[in-house]
């Protein structure tokens, strides 16, 4: 393994050298991220506000972002309508582990063993493939969406977990992800494990995915915001297979007076995935930054 530690030393050296720029285009840089950043924080701080805010700051207009007059009413009124619920509130956080767990653990092996082969190998029909995935991406859900139950309903998992988790584990975008960053692993160090003795699994999960860690910890967090924020659409009917952000969103349809409730709603909605991805964003912006893909 001293031949596939050289060549992994070498790898991150180039790979994370760093050009060297000026004071001033520092400054400029630094000015015109904070710029954007406090723009796109705008939308996240009023969602935060507005769950605090009493019934009566919410409609005013224009609307503020500073609350005078916080309060929990509207957090106190959720809690008051989740008691109300037929099912018990821990069966529909349940199913929502169950489905992000499950879809987010099967969208990265499956993307990153389909990967590999893309990735490092040559074999007839390699480039169709590759072209297949990338013309996939243009296709939006709304568009999938009946072809998905069709086959759901052909294997008999509607109304199932899987009806969920098995059409978003299939999806291409991962597999478009990990293979334009297996790309950029040195076929060197692929050559050295097999000089060691190492397997092909044994290449793929001691060599190649620690190498690729900020791609796959950036298609978990994309992956877990998807599966966390379904709400089962037409492929869920029992209520106690129901996850949470189905439950959450139906407490918001209950027209203006729910206004504050639905703030509530979404600021708890908001704080895992946001949390989540505070602790993984400087492999998302390296990720991005080498995959090709743009936010």
């Amino acid at each position: 393994m001293k031949i596939i530690a050289f060549i992994k030393n070498k790898y991150y050296r180039r790979k994370f050298k760093r050009r060297n720029r000026s004071i001033g285009g520092d400054v400029v840089l630094f000015v015109v991220l904070a710029f954007f950043g406090i723009f796109s924080l705008f939308p996240l701080l009023y969602t935060l506000t507005s769950a605090f805010k009493p019934f009566s700051e919410i409609f005013m207009y224009p609307p503020r972002l500073i609350v005078e007059n916080p309060t929990l009413d509207n957090f106190m009124d959720l809690a008051t309508i989740i008691e109300d619920f037929t099912v018990p509130l821990s069966r529909y956080i349940f199913n929502t582990l169950v489905i992000t767990g499950v879809g987010t653990f099967g969208t990265v092996m499956l993307g990153s063993l389909a990967a590999y082969p893309l990735a490092k190998y040559e074999f007839p029909g390699s480039k169709l493939m590759s072209n297949l995935i990338v013309y996939a991406l243009m296709f939006s859900t709304s568009v999938t969406a009946i072809p998905n139950y069709l086959i759901m309903s052909a294997l008999h998992m509607v109304d199932t977990y899987w009806a969920v988790i098995l059409p978003a584990v299939g999806g291409t975008l991962g597999l478009y992800l990990m293979k334009n960053f297996m790309v950029q692993v040195p076929d060197d160090m692929l050559e050295a494990a097999k000089i060691d003795g190492s397997s092909e699994f044994g290449i793929f999960f001691k060599v190649v995915m620690p190498l690729c860690k900020p791609a796959w910890i950036t298609l978990v967090i994309l992956s877990f915001q998807q599966m966390w924020g379904t709400t089962g659409g037409v492929f869920i009917y029992s209520e106690e297979l129901k996850p949470l952000s189905y439950v959450l969103s139906q407490l918001v349809s209950g027209g203006i007076s729910r206004t504050g409730v639905a703030s509530a709603v979404s600021l708890l909605m908001l704080i895992v995935p946001i949390g989540v991805f505070v602790f993984s964003q400087s492999n998302v912006i390296e990720t991005m930054a080498t995959s090709g893909i743009k936010g």
